[in-house]
């Protein structure tokens, strides 16, 4: 499924630049995709621009701390947890923002959620609300994780 994801995110710039599903199923099995990683990765999309939707529409900041519930921490892993924090006060995810990429995390019953497939998730994210990571966190979010040294938060 992340391939796809990845694939759609490095071949059309704007998500409205897609075609509608059913001609985006074609074109993704043309390329030489699985039906059942297109099938998931479509509803898992679908999913995501409903919730982006919803934060696109709201405007209210949050000034709280957000606590992770055992479940959450378990199923997101404390590499992945930091990497959101880490987002959330660099100013590229907003609170609202946070929670949909914990909803789709989570949304995958995958644990822990690996590091690079977070990545995706907040690519994913910005890319479906049109709004494109500068150079630098373009940089940390499509980087290599075996590079990278882990991050401490102070």
């Amino acid at each position: 499924m992340f391939d796809v994801l990845v694939y759609l995110y490095e071949t059309y710039y704007r998500p409205d630049a897609c075609p509608e599903p059913a001609a985006l199923a074609k074109k993704l099995s043309a390329v030489g995709f699985d039906d059942v990683e297109i099938s998931e990765a479509l509803v898992w999309l679908t999913d995501l621009n409903a919730m982006a939707g919803v934060e696109q529409a709201l405007t209210a900041a949050s000034t709280g701390t957000r606590f992770y519930v055992e479940e959450e921490q378990d199923a997101l892993g404390g590499a992945a947890i930091g990497f959101i924090q880490f987002l959330e006060s660099a100013k590229v995810l907003s609170p609202l923002q946070r929670e949909i990429v914990i909803e789709r995390a989570l949304a995958l019953e995958e644990m822990p959620v690996s590091l690079g497939k977070l990545k995706v998730i907040v690519l994913m994210l910005l890319w479906s609300q049109g709004k494109e990571p500068d150079a630098l966190m373009f940089d940390d979010l499509f980087g290599s994780d075996e590079d990278q040294a882990p991050r401490l938060l102070h």
